[in-house]
């Protein structure tokens, strides 16, 4: 009789355990989209004639160029904007010979971070500015007013900023 009534508690323990249900994973789905952008001020101009508004680079300004070509050989862009004076499409054409990019000229008066933002969303993107303007338009695409003007003889800053899902990460190298 003993031996009955442990199997009639056994088969009923087993009973309400298999009634309960297996928890639930509910998958979450976030956003990962991963976008990486560039933003690198013009190569040194030439400073020969001080009235011309739209000087070349000058020798170092060239070898400056090519070798932010070579800083980011290994990074895989998809755009290449530039603003349209001859010293930023000289900085930025070693670059786009390379990776075999047409550059997009913008203004940086007129532009729009949020519509950069998702005109670029998931790519790898590389910007040329000026002293001024590419800290501006980092801060913009920050969302803060985090970097100032830079000095008129840096050439050489790579600002990068990563956006991944809605989180945003910045950084400022110095490359000599």
């Amino acid at each position: 009789m003993k031996t009955i009534k442990l199997l009639v508690l056994i088969a009923v323990l087993i009973g309400f355990s298999s009634c309960q249900e297996a928890p639930k994973v509910v998958p979450v789905e976030e956003d990962l989209t991963v976008s990486t952008f560039y933003f690198i001020r013009h190569a040194e101009k030439d400073r020969s004639d001080s009235s011309n508004a739209d000087p070349e680079l000058n020798q170092d300004g060239l070898g400056r160029a090519i070798k932010w070509a070579e800083v980011l050989d290994p990074v895989a862009l998809d755009a290449i904007y530039s603003t349209d004076y001859e010293r930023t499409t000289m900085t930025a054409a070693p670059n786009a010979v390379k990776k075999d990019i047409e550059v997009q000229i913008y203004d940086p008066r007129a532009i729009d971070a949020v519509a950069f933002k998702e005109e670029n969303l998931g790519k790898t993107v590389l910007v040329v500015g000026h002293s001024n303007t590419t800290p501006d338009f980092v801060n913009k695409v920050i969302g803060e007013d985090k970097y100032p003007a830079m000095d008129d003889y840096d050439n050489g800053s790579l600002f990068i900023v990563q956006i991944v899902g809605d989180a945003i990460t910045d950084m400022r190298l110095k490359i000599n």
